[in-house]
């Protein structure tokens, strides 16, 4: 089987032309893909718990640490406690992280927008449905219950 043909490898390369899609549009705004994705899981009224925006995202925690650390120095972010829990906090965003999370939604509207302008519902359809059953097989996290690497040939069986 050629990379072309594998599952993991088409969705990897689109991921990553997307990506780089899209921390092109941020930069011309002093940000990344990965704040802009932040910005716009942050709850504009009333702020976001930090230990929900890793989960939302399928960030590590370390690497969600750095981000937010970025934020607040750009100014988009500042942190407060949480009146109902005082051992969390919750995120809130500036005026400026604001202007930053309206320009990721549109950014991502427009690259939406252009996609369903030049593929069908109906294609897109099948899209959403077999990525849905990819990500539930690998959730489910039976894909390799039954999986045995046979031997190199070059070992003898055991």
């Amino acid at each position: 089987m050629t990379p072309e043909e594998t599952v993991d490898y088409n969705i990897k390369v689109a991921w990553h032309a997307i990506s780089r899609m899209y921390n092109t549009q941020a930069a011309k705004h002093d940000i990344t893909t990965s704040i802009g994705f932040v910005l716009l899981n942050i709850d504009q009224e009333n702020g976001t718990p930090a230990t929900k925006i890793a989960p939302l995202l399928g960030l590590e925690t370390r690497s969600l640490t750095r981000i937010l650390r970025s934020m607040e120095e750009k100014g988009l972010i500042y942190k407060q406690a949480d009146t109902q829990d005082k051992r969390s906090v919750r995120i809130f965003l500036t005026e400026e992280g604001l202007r930053g999370k309206e320009i990721s939604r549109q950014t991502v509207r427009h690259f939406n927008l252009k996609v369903r302008d030049k593929i069908p519902q109906s294609e897109l359809n099948v899209f959403f449905k077999v990525v849905a059953q990819i990500t539930g097989m690998i959730e489910g996290k039976t894909l390799y219950e039954d999986f045995k690497p046979k031997p190199l040939r070059s070992e003898s069986p055991a």
